[in-house]
C-alpha cells in the first residue's frame, strides 16, 4: 500500500497517510481512458442537426405532370430531392451519441487515472481543504504553493473553496462524489483532500 504525506494549505507535512492499493496501486491500462474519455465527449454533443425529408417540406403532393406523353421522366412531386426545393435523401435527424460504458470499467478506468497521477508525483494530499472566506486570489496562493498551473481540487462539498475557484481557467474544483477519468486527466496535478480520499475509499470498498 503506497503510503504518503499529508500537506497543509500551505504545503507544510503534517503526517502521513496510507492509500489504498485498489486505488492508488493498480496497473495503468490507458485503453480505459480512451473508452471512458470518448464516452463522456460523446455524451455532451447536442446531437440536435436536423434536416427535411420530402415528408416534411411545404409544398404540394399535386403531380406536377402527366404520366405519359410529355418526352420527360415520370414525377409525382415537387418534394422529390431530385428537385430545388425538395427534401434531402438520408440527411442527419436527432439523435443520441451517448455511449454505454459498464460501471466496472468506469472504475477501473478511475482507478488507473488516480495511480497514474500517483505514478508522476502529481497527486497531493491535504489534511483539510477549509478556506476561511471565498476569495480566487487565496486558491492563486494555493496553487503558486504546490507549484500548479493547472490544478484539479477535490473535497466533500465544500462550497466556499468551489466559488473561490470557479473563475480561475486552469483549476477547477470537484466534489469527490463527481470524480471523474476525464477531469483527472485534463489537470496536471490533483490536490484531494483526506476526507474526499476515505469518501472514494470507502464508496468503491
Amino acid at each position: 500500500m503506497p503510503v504518503v504525506p499529508v500537506y497543509n494549505l500551505d504545503k507544510q507535512e503534517v503526517g502521513k497517510h496510507t492509500l489504498s492499493d485498489a486505488m492508488f496501486a493498480v496497473e495503468v491500462k490507458e485503453h480505459l481512458f480512451h473508452e471512458v474519455v470518448r464516452a463522456r465527449l460523446a455524451a455532451k454533443r447536442g446531437g440536435n442537426a436536423d434536416t427535411k425529408e420530402r415528408s416534411e417540406v411545404r409544398g404540394s403532393t399535386k403531380k406536377i405532370f402527366k404520366q405519359k406523353g410529355t418526352g420527360r421522366a415520370r414525377h409525382g412531386s415537387r418534394k422529390a430531392p431530385i428537385f430545388v426545393g425538395g427534401g434531402t435523401v438520408f440527411g442527419p435527424t436527432p439523435r443520441s451519441y451517448a455511449m454505454k460504458v459498464n460501471k466496472k470499467v468506469r472504475r477501473a478506468a478511475l482507478a488507473c487515472a488516480l495511480s497514474r497521477r500517483l505514478e508522476e508525483t502529481a497527486l497531493f494530499l491535504v489534511d483539510d481543504m477549509t478556506v476561511a472566506q471565498i476569495k480566487t486570489r487565496q486558491v492563486i496562493g494555493i496553487m503558486s504553493t504546490f507549484a500548479t498551473k493547472k490544478a484539479l481540487f477535490v473535497d466533500v462539498p465544500n462550497d466556499r473553496l468551489e466559488l473561490s475557484v470557479r473563475n480561475l481557467p486552469n483549476a477547477a474544483f470537484i466534489s469527490v462524489g463527481k470524480l471523474n477519468v476525464y477531469d483527472i486527466l485534463r489537470h496536471d496535478h490533483l490536490l484531494i483532500s483526506k476526507a474526499a480520499v476515505e469518501a472514494l475509499e470507502e464508496r468503491i470498498a
